[in-house]
């Protein structure tokens, strides 16, 4: 078992993951089978999961390095200086030949979003794993991976970290397929929303009293905690001790654009952690900085620093989870990983 140290609070997160293109395409509603609609205006952002939760994470005050990979073509200079813009270490960026990724999003008036992702460079089997991304990965604090690029570099990745006992947090979004077996071996924390509950699980997730049965299901098959975003209904953890821990979502009255606040969620979660923060405050953290994320536009342009999300904690006070205590076997080191 791996517990978190004060060592670890010095070191980089390290994010693996996507960077894309988002094109977003605001309509009234999303089309028909078969039918044709107008759309309003069309921007073009920086994003991909993991190049969104690297910036949220830099944003946030915290030392973060990205390991990526981008195309060779008009979006991908972009890209790298949005990172390197957001104090995010790019050097582990490679390019390769062909297109960068892209997300093309349809984004509806009241900030749902539905999106359609081109893999690119993302995708590629061809990922570059220098000794110098070895190296990064095995001195992380944190490694933090999502499911936008193949499942197979995930695994080299999460094992890589595993063997160096650095935490990895593994964001569910991205892929429909089942986990593999190995990556879930070297998982410290499986963060999924509903949706994605449902999809790993096999089980209903409509009520919370569900998705906690679901996530108590996956702690069985051998993840320590597993973290699930509920959007507007906060957020739940289901740890391996039998802690069902439940955050309430900020209220927010004005929702712009819901892109990325799952990302900005799961990265404030990881910052909160190498901070020294408890499951409970770090959720607490990561539930005010979501909650900023969906009042701005764009995924990376929408962002909280660090000093907003202070600025929130101080003008409306720091929302106390509530901790269901079903075992006698509890924790209590706050920086307990897995």
């Amino acid at each position: 078992m791996y517990r978190g140290d004060s060592s670890a609070k010095n070191k980089p997160l390290v994010v693996v993951g996507s960077v894309n293109a988002d094109l977003v395409i605001e309509v009234d509603r999303l089309p028909k089978k078969g039918e044709t609609i107008s759309g309003g205006a069309m921007t073009v952002h920086p994003g991909g999961k993991g190049a969104n939760q690297a910036v949220a994470a830099s944003n946030l005050g915290y030392s973060t390095q990205f390991v990526g990979q981008v195309g060779k073509d008009a979006y991908a200079p972009m890209l790298v200086a949005a990172l390197q813009q957001r104090g995010v270490d790019t050097s582990m960026v490679h390019s390769i030949e062909g297109s960068s990724g892209l997300a093309f999003i349809m984004l509806q008036p009241g900030g749902e979003n539905s999106i359609v992702l081109v893999g690119g460079a993302n995708t590629s089997e061809e990922w570059q794993i220098s000794d110098e991304v070895t190296a990064a990965i095995q001195n992380a604090g944190v490694v933090l991976l999502q499911r936008e690029i193949p499942e197979s570099v995930n695994v080299i990745f999460a094992k890589l970290a595993t063997s160096a006992r650095v935490p990895v947090i593994l964001d569910a979004g991205g892929a429909e397929k089942p986990l593999a077996s190995d990556l879930l071996a070297n998982i410290s924390i499986l963060s999924p929303n509903e949706t994605e509950l449902e999809r790993l699980t096999g089980m209903p997730t409509k009520t919370e009293k569900e998705c906690i049965k679901a996530a108590e299901a996956l702690v069985h098959q051998g993840v320590n905690k597993v973290l699930v975003k509920l959007g507007s209904k906060g957020s739940v953890l289901v740890d391996i001790y039998g802690n069902t821990i439940r955050q309430k979502a900020d209220k927010v009255l004005h929702v712009v654009d819901t892109t990325g606040a799952g990302d900005c969620f799961t990265a404030a979660f990881a910052v909160g952690m190498l901070q020294g923060k408890s499951d409970q405050e770090s959720m607490a953290w990561a539930s005010k900085a979501a909650a900023l994320c969906i009042q701005a536009a764009g995924a990376i342009p929408s962002m909280p620093t660090r000093a907003a999300v202070e600025r929130s904690l101080v003008g409306h006070g720091q929302d106390q989870p509530s901790v269901d205590k079903q075992t006698k076997t509890v924790s209590h080191d706050r920086n307990t990983f897995w």
